[in-house]
């Protein structure tokens, strides 16, 4: 399995499972997975996050279709076992967790390839497996890893075939105080896109990959990215891939508001998306426009 890790430390199977936390009440270890068909028509996404400190699990998860349909849990009080208890358990018995009326399961079936994702609830029922394809991309700026995926399985008991990206990081999570752009895809060809911008006002060298044909996962240099709103509603986006600009169109929301134990609130308008390259190549997937207080003064321009 290629592993392109940007990151300073070691980056390898054993991340697949929870790490120990630090002390921040935000420490937080994030766990999420998303799908679109082929066709663009029907997609969702699946985010468990643990926050041990806080003594809180947060578990999302959500379908959309073209047409509009919705259907959406976000449950920020959910139950799941201790986070020591669990720390063994990602590709053994699994990260799990209940709430009224659903449960979930996690497990990492093969480190580094396979990750699989039930879930029984009263309108939303889903049994998919993400499948690595090209390798495993390591962030330099937290400690993250991002991996593009076939992903097969059943929604809503019936069968799926489609492609996606899953991700697992850990560290400090402050929701409240920094806005980002965050964006993957499938092209039409094959190919696998992913970029990355926190609008800090300043150029970083930010997460950019891409998986060619039948290739492996490789950095891409230079990447930035800008955004345009309706009022607060996210209207698109730029991913400037040097070479390969690629435009955003929202097809279909799923978001979720965010509160702070100080009770400050943000907002998480994510969207299943189409992309159109400048080379004429189209394709399907997943953006966020995170949106804390004061997000409308960040920038949301390229920064390189």
């Amino acid at each position: 399995m290629r592993i392109v890790n940007m990151g300073v430390g070691p980056l390898g199977t054993a991340d697949e499972d929870p790490h120990e936390p630090a002390g921040d009440l935000l420490w937080n270890e994030s766990y999420y997975l998303d799908f679109t068909s082929p066709d663009g028509d029907l997609g969702g996404y699946v985010r468990l996050g643990l926050y041990p400190n806080w003594k809180r699990a947060w578990y999302w998860a959500c379908l959309v279709t073209r047409d509009g349909g919705l259907t959406m849990l976000a449950d920020h009080d959910a139950h799941h076992d201790a986070h020591h208890d669990a720390h063994h358990d990602a590709h053994q018995g699994g990260l799990e967790v209940t709430g009224d009326g659903y449960r979930g399961a996690l497990r990492t079936t093969t480190p580094m390839e396979t990750t699989r994702v039930t879930l029984t609830a009263q309108d939303l029922d889903l049994d998919l497996e993400w499948h690595t394809e090209g390798g495993v991309y390591g962030y330099s700026l937290v400690p993250r890893y991002e991996v593009p995926c076939r992903v097969s399985g059943t929604v809503n008991g019936s069968r799926f075939e489609g492609y996606g990206e899953r991700d697992h990081s850990w560290g400090v999570r402050d929701w409240w105080s920094l806005s980002w752009l965050w964006s993957s895809c499938r092209l039409d060809d094959g190919t696998h896109l992913h970029g990355m911008q926190a609008n800090i006002g300043m150029a970083l060298p930010w997460p950019a990959f891409q998986v060619r044909p039948g290739e492996k996962i490789e950095h891409v240099e230079g990447f930035s990215a800008s955004a345009s709103f309706d009022g607060d509603t996210p209207a698109g986006a730029t991913l400037a891939f040097p070479g390969l600009e690629t435009r955003v169109t929202p097809i279909a929301f799923a978001p979720v508001t965010l509160t702070s134990p100080e009770g400050e609130r943000a907002e998480f308008p994510r969207a299943m998306c189409a992309y159109e390259t400048e080379d004429g190549r189209s394709g399907y997937g997943w953006t966020e426009w995170h949106q804390p207080a004061g997000w409308r003064s960040h920038g949301w321009h390229p920064l390189i």
